[in-house]
C-alpha cells in the first residue's frame, strides 16, 4: 500500500461525503455511550483539521455531565441568558473532568496537553492548528486519536508525522488510546510500520470498529 497515494485519497474523500455531518452527529452519540461508564477525569483529544470528526461537543458534554444538578442555589435568581452564560464560562473550573488539547513540542516533536474549555484563549501553532494559549498542563488517561485511516489489529493511518507515537512512548502510565474516524477510513490491508503502536478502540458512525 502506498501510504502517501492513500492518505491523499482518504483526505479527500472525507472533504466530500455528502452525509458527513449526519455520519458526526452518530459518532457524537458513539463517543457519548462509550465514555458512559469510563472513570476517567483527564482526556486528552484534538482540534479537528481536514474534515476530522470533531470530538470537542461529545467532550464538553462528558464534562458538563459530572456538575449536572450541583447548580448553586443563588443561579436560580439569573435570567435563563444570564444562567447559560455563567454556565458556560464556569463548568471548565467547577467540573472535575478536565479535557486537553495537543500543544507540539518542537524540540523532541512530541506532544503535550493544555487545558481546553469553550471560549478559552487560543493561538495557531506551526502548523497553523488552534491550541489552548496559557491554560495549564494535564496529564491524559484516556486519549481520543483522530485517523485518516485505520485497519485491523488497531493500527491507524496518521498524517505522518509520528507525534502521537512518540508521545505514547513517553507517557507513564501510559493512556489508554481511541481512535476516532468515519467508516469511510476502513482499510483492511492496512499494515503497520516496526515504530506503530497499536490504540486500545476505534470508533467509527457505525459503532466500535476495534476491538470485534
Amino acid at each position: 500500500m502506498d501510504k502517501l497515494s492513500t492518505r491523499k485519497a482518504l483526505i479527500e474523500s472525507r472533504l466530500n461525503m455528502p452525509d458527513r455531518q449526519a455520519r458526526a452527529d452518530l459518532l457524537q452519540r458513539v463517543m457519548r455511550i462509550w465514555l458512559f461508564d469510563r472513570p476517567d477525569v483527564v482526556i486528552g483529544a484534538y482540534w479537528p483539521i481536514k474534515g476530522e470528526f470533531d470530538p470537542l461537543p461529545a467532550l464538553y458534554r462528558w464534562q458538563e455531565d459530572a456538575i449536572l444538578g450541583q447548580e448553586p442555589q443563588e443561579n436560580q435568581a439569573l435570567t435563563p441568558e444570564g444562567r447559560t452564560q455563567l454556565a458556560t464560562e464556569s463548568i471548565a473550573s467547577r467540573s472535575p473532568r478536565k479535557i486537553g488539547l495537543p500543544v507540539i513540542n518542537k524540540l523532541h516533536k512530541t506532544l503535550t496537553f493544555h487545558a481546553w474549555y469553550p471560549g478559552c484563549p487560543m493561538e495557531e501553532d506551526a502548523y497553523g492548528i488552534p491550541k489552548p494559549k496559557g491554560t495549564e498542563v494535564i496529564v491524559p488517561t484516556l486519549l481520543f486519536v483522530p485517523c485518516v485511516g485505520y485497519g485491523p489489529g488497531g493500527y491507524r493511518l496518521g498524517y505522518g508525522g509520528g507525534f502521537y507515537d512518540r508521545t505514547l512512548v513517553t507517557l507513564q502510565p501510559r493512556p489508554v488510546t481511541v481512535g476516532l474516524g468515519y467508516s469511510q477510513g476502513w482499510l483492511p490491508d492496512l499494515e503497520p510500520e516496526p515504530h506503530d503502536i497499536a490504540l486500545d478502540a476505534l470508533l467509527n458512525d457505525k459503532g466500535v470498529a476495534w476491538p470485534v
